[in-house]
């Protein structure tokens, strides 16, 4: 399977479908034990339906067939994520980053697993290396950023916010989170200028009105 590694598939199916792959996917997976590709896709219904325990229990057995399976790795430890078992899930992407140390997707679900369990200085840590790995990586700036606001450390997250819009220029929504530190500062004419700027730009005054009635 090739990584990147894809989000848990968008495809435009009903519930009802999904439970109906599920059914076609089970009764193929008895005739087909071994195959890996059948179980990563009912495991892929499983989530779509929420089914996080069969999910996880689908990738068990990917990984009982091999142990080395990234998808598996990655998926069983965004249904872990979503069951709150984190513990759980750090293993889990740990086990990936060993295995592949360069998807960015994995270090950072790594760094949001360490700051769901509170271990700050980790989850820093952890932030700083998705940056001097991915130093090209509008998101791994942006996602230390969103965690540096988070604590309120203005001023360094405001470089990474500026970081993060010299790589990606046209998203808005990180221009936005730059204007929201700024405002959280007290810097009312520079948080100003800079939705000035955004309009400027393209971005209809009437989307940011929440921001410009912040600056008043």
């Amino acid at each position: 399977m090739s990584l990147m590694l894809m989000a848990v598939c968008a495809q435009a199916q009903t519930p009802q479908q999904w439970r109906d792959s599920v059914k076609t996917l089970m009764e193929q997976i008895r005739l087909h034990p071994q195959n890996i590709d059948l179980r990563l896709k009912k495991a892929e219904a499983n989530i779509n339906l929420q089914q996080w325990d069969y999910a996880i229990s689908e990738y068990g057995d990917v990984l009982r067939l091999d142990e080395k399976n990234l998808a598996a790795l990655y998926f069983r430890a965004y249904c872990y994520t979503q069951q709150h078992h984190y513990d759980l899930a750090k293993v889990d992407y740990e086990t990936f980053i060993m295995i592949d140390p360069l998807q960015l997707s994995a270090h950072l679900g790594l760094a949001h697993i360490l700051q769901k369990l509170g271990r700050k200085a980790d989850t820093i840590d952890q932030f700083n290396r998705c940056v001097q790995l991915f130093p090209d990586s509008a998101s791994a700036y942006a996602a230390r950023a969103a965690y540096e606001t988070e604590q309120k450390l203005y001023d360094v997250a405001l470089y990474d916010w500026d970081e993060a819009i010299r790589l990606q220029p046209k998203n808005v929504e990180y221009a936005v989170s730059k204007i929201d530190a700024l405002l959280r500062q007290r810097r009312i004419l520079d948080a100003r200028l800079a939705l000035d700027e955004l309009v400027r730009k393209g971005t209809p005054r009437a989307a940011l009105k929440e921001w410009y009635d912040r600056c008043r």
